[in-house]
């Protein structure tokens, strides 16, 4: 593939260079996949006013996220497993994200640990927390994020047991990547990938391994995660279900920087986000991986916007794959968006140069957009750059 010009390029020459299994994780939706198919759906069908005859010379894209100053409101979500689709591949990501201006986190899921990413990168990065039934284990990933100064905390609120994907049921989904007879030709047939994961520096759950009490090696850490040596993610049974307002009060107190909410849906929750003092909320249905069924975020952010008003910031997750989305979610209250499948995607395909060319994409497209709808700063989008007669129903047409 000699162009490279949107994120479906970069989605095929990711599924040429990495196992079925790792390409399918990051595809996969829960269940019937309703919900992921929702974020995309809801997404297209928004149209844009263009206009003309207004001066878009000097177009700026440039704003602050969490207080934190970024070239685009864009910034990479934390994603699961993100060294098993390039090896270090969590490094290379926050590597392509610093020099591209714009935040990244790294998720408690990492394959690189806490330490190896911040020693690998001048400025610090955003850390998520999934909450742990051992709270000893979540306390000392909370310390482990402050010592590594950073700034903020993304708590996943969306996640209190395991969800299901079919496909990694199918493909037999491990950490570390297994080779059997139902995947070794699949292997050997990706050298690179082989050569950048099965031989890097960290296999297993960076952030886990040898923190478990009572384990200390990686062998123990997956019949902690799972039983009887499994380690699908399915098997994944340590999140903590019985996660409440009053942890998030606590945790309100014990973080010393930004705390953000991820996984917020309804305008009820986010109210009571907004309450415990959180300074944003992050609408986001996990990119359609765990509650099948539920709706799109684009179909809800605008009430979550107008439930919190100014008192925190409202990000927007799933589902974002072009500039195009960037500004359609700008325009409906959005301060700026986090892009998953997308990077894991140039990463899978091109390491670092891919997640860069991702952003550049994302970038030039919503240039375009910026320009044709007559917007020269994203920080004064509104709705009026997008017909309120093509929004998804329930949405108010009121601008």
């Amino acid at each position: 593939m000699e162009v490279i010009t949107c994120f479906a390029d970069l989605r095929e020459l990711a599924r040429r260079r990495i196992p079925k299994v790792m390409f399918d994780f990051a595809l996969d939706g829960a269940h019937e996949q309703l919900t992921l198919r929702a974020n995309r759906r809801d997404l297209s069908a928004i149209q844009f006013r263009q206009r003309v005859g207004i001066d878009v010379s000097h177009r700026s894209m440039a704003t602050t996220i969490l207080g934190q100053e970024a070239s685009m409101p864009l910034a990479l979500a934390p994603t699961g497993l993100c060294g098993l689709y390039h090896g270090d591949g969590e490094v290379l990501a926050a590597r392509a994200a610093q020099a591209f201006g714009i935040p990244f986190c790294l998720g408690t899921m990492s394959i690189s640990p806490i330490e190896e990413v911040r020693s690998s990168v001048q400025q610090p990065f955003w850390f998520q927390l999934y909450a742990m039934r051992d709270r000893s284990l979540t306390q000392s990933l909370l310390e482990r994020a402050i010592a590594a100064q950073c700034p903020v905390l993304i708590v996943a609120m969306d996640t209190p047991i395991p969800s299901e994907r079919y496909r990694d049921f199918k493909n037999g989904l491990s950490v570390p990547p297994q080779v059997t007879m139902q995947n070794v030709w699949d292997v050997i047939t990706k050298p690179s990938w082989t050569w950048n994961v099965l031989f890097g520096r960290q296999r297993a759950y960076g952030n886990l391994v040898g923190r478990v009490p009572g384990q200390d090696q990686r062998s123990s850490l997956l019949r902690w995660i799972g039983k009887h040596g499994e380690v699908n993610m399915r098997k994944l049974r340590n999140l903590d279900p019985a996660l409440t307002w009053r942890d998030i009060e606590g945790l309100r107190r014990a973080w010393p920087g930004k705390l953000v909410l991820k996984g917020v849906l309804d305008a009820e929750d986010a109210k009571l986000g907004a309450a415990c003092g959180v300074d944003g909320i992050i609408v986001s249905n996990h990119g359609g991986r765990n509650l099948d069924g539920g709706p799109s975020t684009i179909s809800v952010l605008p009430e979550i916007v107008a439930a919190v008003g100014d008192k925190v910031e409202v990000l927007f997750d799933s589902g974002v794959e072009s500039g195009h989305d960037v500004l359609k979610a700008l325009a409906l209250g959005a301060r700026a968006c986090l892009v998953g499948r997308a990077y894991l995607y140039g990463l899978a395909a091109m390491g670092e140069a891919g997640v860069t060319k991702m952003l550049e994409i994302i970038r030039k497209e919503l240039d375009i957009c910026m320009a044709m709808t007559g917007t020269c700063d994203l920080r004064k989008v509104t709705r009026d750059v997008v017909r309120s007669s093509t929004l998804p129903r329930g949405i108010s047409c009121d601008h």
